[in-house]
C-alpha cells in the first residue's frame, strides 16, 4: 500500500490495452451521451421547415395549400353538376397523392367581448350603453349556449425522393408495428441534388393542384414558411394558440448581429472602445 498523499502512477499501474492512455498520447474524447429517445423532440414526424416546404423526418417533403369554402347549397342544380364533374375531373388528373384536411376549431369570444367591453367603458351616451350591455350579455349566453365553430380547409402535397410506390410499401406494414416501434434518433440527411428536384416537383404539384381548384372556383394560396410554422404552432397548442399567438418574426430586431461599416472608435490606451 502506498504511502499517504502518494499514489501509483496511472500510466506504469495500468496495462496497455482498450481504454489506457499511453505518457505522451493524447487523450480520448469522452463518450458523447446518446439524446433521450423519450423526448417530445423525437414524436415529432417534421425535422425541418424551410423554403415554404416542410421536411419530414424520414427524408420526405410536404407542402400546404390553404383552400377557401364555397357554398355548395345555395348553387343551382346546374352549378353543382359542374362543380361536381370539375371535381371529378381534377382527382383523375392527379398522378401523385394528396391530403385533405378539414380543420373545426372553436372560436374564443373572449377577446371580442373584451374589446366590447372596452368601447362601452369609453361611450359618454346612456342610451348606446344600455344597448352594448344588451349586446355584450346576448354574445357572451350565446357562446355558452352554442359551440361557435370555424372550419379550415387545407390541402398536403407530398413528394418522396424515393417514389410514391415505395412509400406506399412502407405504409402497408402494420399499424402496431409502427405503434410499438423505438424512436430513433437519427439525423435526415438530403444532398443538394435531391434537395433541389425536391423543390422543383413540389412547385410543379403545387402549380397543377392550384389550377385543378381553380376550376373547382376555389381560391387557394401555398403557405409559406412563417405561415407553415404558425400552422404547425395552431395544431400542437389549441389552448394556448388563441391567447399566446405566435410573435410576428418581421418585429425580431436581434435575430443576428451584422459587422459595422466603420472601423470601432480607438481609446486612448490604444485599444479598441
Amino acid at each position: 500500500m502506498p504511502p499517504n498523499n502518494q499514489f501509483p502512477n496511472p500510466a506504469s499501474a495500468t496495462p496497455m490495452g482498450s481504454g489506457s492512455v499511453a505518457q505522451g498520447s493524447t487523450p480520448a474524447k469522452a463518450p458523447v451521451k446518446p439524446k433521450n429517445p423519450n423526448s417530445t423532440q423525437n414524436t415529432l414526424l417534421l425535422s425541418e421547415v424551410r423554403d415554404n416546404m416542410v421536411i419530414m423526418a424520414d427524408g420526405s417533403f410536404r407542402a400546404v395549400i390553404a383552400c377557401k369554402s364555397i357554398n355548395f347549397d345555395l348553387m343551382s342544380g346546374r352549378e353543382r353538376e359542374g362543380v361536381e364533374f370539375s371535381y371529378q375531373n381534377f382527382l383523375n388528373s392527379l398522378n401523385h397523392p394528396i391530403q385533405i384536411l378539414i380543420r373545426s376549431q372553436r372560436i374564443d369570444i373572449g377577446p371580442y367581448i373584451d374589446h366590447l367591453v372596452q368601447i362601452r367603458q369609453n361611450q359618454d351616451n346612456m342610451l348606446l350603453n344600455v344597448l352594448m350591455d344588451d349586446y355584450i350579455n346576448f354574445i357572451d349566453t350565446l357562446s355558452q349556449e352554442a359551440n361557435i365553430m370555424d372550419k379550415s380547409f387545407f390541402i398536403a402535397i407530398p413528394y418522396y425522393p424515393t417514389g410514391d410506390m415505395a412509400n406506399l410499401l412502407g405504409k402497408s406494414k402494420g399499424f402496431f408495428d409502427k405503434l410499438f416501434a423505438r424512436p430513433q434518433n437519427a439525423v435526415t440527411k438530403i444532398d443538394t441534388q435531391t434537395y433541389e428536384k425536391a423543390k422543383t416537383e413540389i412547385k410543379n404539384r403545387v402549380d397543377g393542384v392550384m389550377a385543378g381548384l381553380f376550376q373547382l372556383g376555389i381560391q387557394s394560396v401555398q403557405l409559406n414558411t412563417k405561415e407553415l410554422g404558425e400552422i404547425y404552432y395552431n395544431f400542437y397548442n389549441p389552448d394556448t394558440a388563441v391567447r399566446e399567438p405566435l410573435g410576428d418574426f418581421n418585429n425580431i430586431t436581434a435575430t443576428f448581429i451584422k459587422k459595422g461599416a466603420s472601423e470601432p472608435p480607438i481609446s486612448q490606451f490604444g485599444g479598441a472602445l
